[in-house]
């Protein structure tokens, strides 16, 4: 049976035995390094790559509907190569390669079809198939061929079981709500030392505040009763996440490039006559329920 890197426990039984344990006894090994956010809090040129590169990949999402968790995954090997890999600054084409590199790399991964020609614009370098694919073995090699990430969508059946929602669409509904939060997360630095499944279990903590109010303290019970969850990391990771939900930082494209924020905003906007609630988790008490150039380059050097 083929590991599925979206669903790794496919089974009840699964769910039930050391499974999950392992799950996240490993998944800080996938993570990127603190040098690594160190150096984006530290280097405009890193802070500027990464948000470009996040840009082009929420486009593809945007425009071409690429699945979550490919590009999640593109951008989790993003990170980790560039936390043993520096990048040369004189070098402008390699951020974009890199970033189409990682792209074709996850859409391998999950067996998804993958069209260069989707990232070859007018303004930008072009690639040929070679050349992307020895940036793929570059990067293959710095991540010493571990592949398989464990992603905060590892979790996220885990987690949603814990609810005992009975009705299918229903929590169809709070998944993909989850999905998109967990998604442009990716965006917001401070959350980038969180574990993936802090990520996720504040990602659906907010959805469901949002979907499912009168459940939500169940939710949250549910979730922070879990023995391997870290509750002093999940209410700071939950209120960063509520407050990226809630800023003003969703608003019209009014530009040529795409905010990650705003892909988000499309989706999930409310109407000017509807308000926002937010809960706000303390460390010291659990919350109640209360009233979101175009050139060619031949080679990798």
């Amino acid at each position: 049976m083929d590991f599925d890197l979206e669903n790794p426990l496919t089974s009840s039984i699964e769910i039930q035995s050391d499974s999950i344990t392992g799950l996240f006894d490993s998944e800080s090994d996938y993570m990127p390094s603190r040098s690594f956010l160190q150096c984006l809090e530290a280097s405009a040129f890193y802070h500027s790559f990464r948000q470009d590169a996040i840009s082009t990949l929420f486009h593809a999402r945007s425009s071409r509907n690429y699945d979550h968790f490919v590009l999640y995954l593109a951008i989790n090997y993003m990170d980790r190569f560039i936390s043993r890999q520096e990048i040369p600054q004189e070098k402008p084409w390699v951020p974009q390669l890199l970033v189409i590199a990682c792209l074709s790399l996850a859409a391998k991964m999950k067996n998804k079809h993958f069209l260069i020609s989707d990232f070859q614009k007018e303004e930008g370098f072009i690639f040929d198939a070679q050349t992307i694919s020895r940036m793929e073995l570059v990067i293959l090699d710095a991540l010493n061929w571990r592949m398989r990430s464990i992603t905060p969508f590892s979790f996220m059946s885990f987690f949603i079981s814990l609810f005992e929602i009975k009705d299918p669409p229903l929590t169809q509904i709070l998944k993909d709500r989850a999905a998109e939060i967990v998604f442009v997360a990716n965006n917001e630095m401070k959350l980038l030392e969180f574990k993936p499944s802090i990520i996720v279990a504040s990602a659906l903590l907010v959805a469901s505040h949002e979907l499912f109010p009168l459940q939500f303290p169940s939710f949250k019970c549910s979730i922070f009763s879990y023995e391997h969850v870290n509750k002093d990391k999940l209410l700071q990771c939950f209120n960063a996440v509520q407050e990226m939900v809630g800023l003003e930082w969703y608003q019209d494209i009014t530009s040529s490039s795409i905010s990650p924020l705003s892909v988000l905003d499309r989706h999930c906007r409310k109407s000017k006559s509807e308000t926002t609630n937010t809960t706000t988790f303390s460390s010291a008490e659990l919350p109640q329920e209360r009233a979101i150039k175009r050139r060619r380059i031949d080679g990798y050097n």
